[in-house]
């Protein structure tokens, strides 16, 4: 996975190459996928969710480019995997989601990984979290209506958000970095944004992206 799907399709960052290689996909699907667990394509987990194909994984993590000491917010646990990948990668994770069965089920998951320095809540993560406030890195796992005016405002100076948005033909994963000490969403004064690539979520369900 990690030469052929991942190195060969540009990703280069030697940390996120580790932490894919180090944290297995396998674990993190239901049983009658695990044999397509390497398979360069999402997989069901069930209650409508999926788990993202690996290189979608590795490139919000590499664009995200989280350090040893920073703090990431993640938006859609799912199974947990991606969690693992970022825990790998920062000091400290918070992932949100609404679902509860997966909330527990992806509990479980990290914490057969060994994993400490993650932490899963079950909440409407469509708005961030503004009390906790700000994050060095956000990953948002599902797609938005539109720029996530909200979330832009919960990044750190030097801050990176990664999310996709929907367009009109197809989902758009976006790099936002804040450069600026002032952040105006509306006009994203104080923020550079870098298109990624098309992509296909689940949609972003909540207060901040779609009705349910």
């Amino acid at each position: 996975m990690v030469e052929r799907q991942l190195r060969r399709r540009g990703i280069s960052d030697e940390r996120v190459l580790a932490a894919m290689a180090e944290v297995p996909r396998e674990d993190f699907v239901p049983e009658e996928h695990r044999r397509r667990a390497y398979a360069d394509s999402a997989l069901p987990i069930g209650h409508g969710q999926t788990i993202s194909q690996p290189w979608i994984v590795a490139a919000i993590a590499a664009a995200l480019a989280p350090q040893p000491d920073e703090t990431v917010l993640e938006i859609g646990t799912g199974s947990g995997y991606s969690t693992c990948i970022l825990a790998r990668l920062a000091a400290q994770v918070v992932s949100v989601e609404r679902v509860e069965d997966l909330v527990d089920a992806a509990r479980e998951a990290i914490a057969a990984q060994g994993i400490t320095n993650a932490e899963v809540i079950a909440a409407d993560g469509s708005a961030g979290l503004p009390e906790r406030a700000p994050f060095d890195a956000i990953a948002v796992h599902a797609t938005a209506p539109g720029v996530p005016r909200n979330l832009l405002t919960q990044l750190a100076p030097g801050g990176r958000l990664v999310v996709p948005i929907a367009e009109r033909r197809a989902d758009m994963l976006t790099l936002f970095r804040r450069v600026g000490e002032r952040v105006d969403p509306e006009t994203e004064e104080g923020l550079q944004r870098v298109l990624i690539g098309p992509c296909r979520f689940v949609p972003l369900i909540g207060t901040e992206g779609y009705p349910e």
